[in-house]
């Protein structure tokens, strides 16, 4: 029986030890931080709403794709999870840009929705030091300049030396349909309020974002024969550099269209659109819009595609990825039964659109901590991304660097040249964002050499020095190095001559008039180390070699004059990474230096020249004249 008075909550929440680490939310974000902090040795709580929706694939049931795929890649070489459970509950796997070269290629895993959530559980669960409390988060404790601890809708005050917030769409979330509107993070899920309000009354800044998702239909109401069939790919590589389980067989997916019939009846709802009619005033994201969006924006188009993604293996449920919409459902239903396939469609649920806080990254260290605050970390949309990627990267980094900072250790960072997880926690924290930011290929200057294949390669002993990536992991990179060098040493010194006659008459290719060494020769365009190995005795050997180490050595040979040319550029710019500006600059003084650059230097403080150099608004004579006054 606990005592009478107030010592009643004292007892009460003695079941909570001190935490190292309280991660708030288990979306993708918070997983991968709770997993990384508790995997490095901090006791660490997880807190969240509901525990059967962990990483909850709220939009598509898809991970990776153009620059994300690369992004999944990145987290499996640093030892999170994303990747692992990809594979695990894959239905669909396809490389895409497989007709551009290898800094292109991208991943990409249609998956079982429910299996998804249900394997991070089960991963997360089999980690020690790591808690978990299902109750709702509502505010923040500190003292002085560091966070304490959080408190709870239950009345709990836990204790913590570091906190990581993940909390999504639920911070003051509200959900749009028409003229319809509900309070809620998610659908059939309450919003949270309090942090937002905490934090704006210790000096942060915040903002509103929006996103949405499109209807689900039941799959036995769909004619396929009017659609286009899109299969999976013959090989399935996977996410994930161990040996997890891949598939044996696939789901298809399908792809249909819209029409001018579709389009009309979508402008009968505009009227009613809480867009359009500006009840929604965070900012969308540009590059996955509404199909109302869509055919407002685009008007010239007669036709917009619409993917028909399976939500699992053991579901009728279907995605229809395309149309997402905040329309009325009413009109939502009767555009849809006018997509070619859709005709006697039924819907399980509609699309919805849905509002949510977000704080602008610029308020925060490239460790993804807050400069206001001490030991609280930010990751996912709550920084104003979009995409269970983006998230998912932010938070093994939070979460790393959560330990590290109650250890009193130095953070761990990327840089641009180091991954693409460099490349979106340098834009948000020096260009910021006032729309949700997705990841493309184009974003990062270092393509060819943030290529997919070689994650392992760039990211697994960084992370490995740091204590998260496992010893197997380390040997695997380690062994798989070794095969590349192996492999480029023998093409670079086998000659060949007669035995690749009839090989370069089948791709159409000029015969050899002398001697030359493989390596030379595997630099013809259409021709393949497989090709080579399988046509040419004299390359027997290398079938004696992991089939990623081969396809890493021919990649690291055909490309071997663009890597240089990047390593070089890289190796350049990074001298002004070296150049450390102090905290305590004073930007006011130099009054040479532009108006926006001065004010962007003192609301960013950037710790670099190159930092300085790559915040949004400064020119480079600003850099130039921070240069010469700090050389002097």
């Amino acid at each position: 029986m606990a005592p009478a008075g107030n010592s009643a909550l004292v007892y009460f929440c003695s079941m909570f030890p001190k935490y190292d680490v309280i991660v708030v939310g288990a979306g993708h974000a918070g997983c991968e931080a709770a997993a990384a902090a508790a995997n490095m040795g901090s006791k660490t709580l997880l807190i969240t709403m509901n525990m059967q929706n962990m990483a909850q694939m709220s939009c598509n049931p898809a991970m990776g794709g153009i620059g994300k795929g690369q992004i999944i890649r990145e987290i499996d070489a640093l030892g999170g999870y994303s990747g692992i459970v990809t594979d695990e509950t894959t239905i669909q796997f396809r490389m895409l840009n497989k007709s551009k070269g290898p800094a292109m290629w991208s991943p990409r895993a249609q998956n079982d929705r429910m299996l998804f959530s249900m394997r991070w559980r089960q991963a997360l669960e089999n980690i020690e030091n790591l808690d978990f409390y299902q109750d709702t988060v509502v505010g923040l404790t500190r003292k002085d300049d560091a966070v304490t601890g959080v408190r709870t809708g239950l009345g709990h005050h836990i204790e913590a030396k570091a906190v990581v917030l993940t909390n999504g769409t639920f911070l003051n979330g509200v959900i749009h349909i028409g003229t319809k509107q509900s309070k809620g993070g998610r659908v059939a899920e309450k919003s949270v309020s309090g942090i937002t309000e905490n934090l704006v009354a210790w000096g942060f800044e915040s903002d509103r974002l929006k996103t949405g998702t499109p209807p689900r239909v039941d799959g036995r109401s769909l004619d396929y024969s009017k659609m286009e069939e899109q299969r999976g790919d013959e090989e399935i590589t996977g996410f994930s550099y161990l040996d997890t389980q891949l598939p044996k067989k696939q789901r298809s997916c399908w792809i249909t269209y819209t029409n001018k019939q579709v389009h009309e009846t979508l402008k009968t709802g505009f009227d009613e659109s809480p867009m359009f009619q500006g009840r929604i005033k965070g900012t969308g994201p540009r590059y996955c819009p509404s199909i109302e969006d869509k055919i407002n924006r685009f008007a010239e188009r007669e036709r917009h595609q619409i993917f028909v993604e399976p939500e699992g293996w053991n579901t009728y449920e279907v995605y229809v990825n395309g149309f997402s919409s905040s329309l009325p459902e009413k009109v939502q239903y009767q555009a849809l039964s006018q997509i070619p396939g859709f005709e006697n469609c039924k819907m399980f649920r509609p699309g919805y659109a849905i509002e949510y806080d977000y704080f602008p990254p610029t308020q925060l260290k490239f460790s993804l901590e807050t400069k206001l605050v001490k030991n609280l970390f930010f990751a996912g949309q709550i920084n104003g991304t979009t995409g269970y990627e983006e998230a998912a990267c932010q938070g093994i980094i939070a979460g790393m660097n959560a330990h590290l900072s109650v250890n009193e250790q130095d953070p761990f960072t990327l840089k641009r040249n180091e991954a693409y997880i460099g490349v979106l926690i340098d834009d948000l924290i020096n260009k910021g964002t006032d729309e949700p930011y997705r990841m493309f290929t184009s974003r990062a200057e270092y393509r060819t050499l943030l290529r997919q294949d070689n994650a392992d390669i760039r990211l697994t002993e960084k992370s490995y020095r740091m204590g998260l990536a496992s010893q197997q992991r380390m040997n695997r990179v380690r062994k798989k190095k070794e095969e590349i060098g192996e492999i480029e040493k023998l093409l670079r010194e086998i000659s060949i001559f007669e035995s690749a006659t009839s090989l370069l008459e089948s791709i159409g290719s000029a015969p050899l008039s002398q001697k030359t060494k493989a390596a030379q020769i595997l630099l013809r365009p259409a021709l393949g180390i497989r090709q080579m190995i399988d046509a040419l005795p004299e390359l027997k050997m290398l079938n004696n070699f992991s089939d990623e180490a081969l396809k890493e050595a021919e990649i690291a040979i055909k490309y071997e004059v663009y890597i240089k040319k990047e390593e070089e550029l890289a190796a350049k710019l990074s001298t002004l990474e070296d150049l450390i500006i102090p905290s305590s600059f004073n930007y006011d003084k130099l009054t040479s230096l532009s108006t926006e650059a001065r004010q962007k230097f003192n609301k960013i403080k950037p710790q670099t020249l190159g930092q300085a150099s790559r915040i949004s608004g400064v020119n480079p004579s600003d850099v130039q004249i921070l240069m010469v006054y700090m050389g002097r």
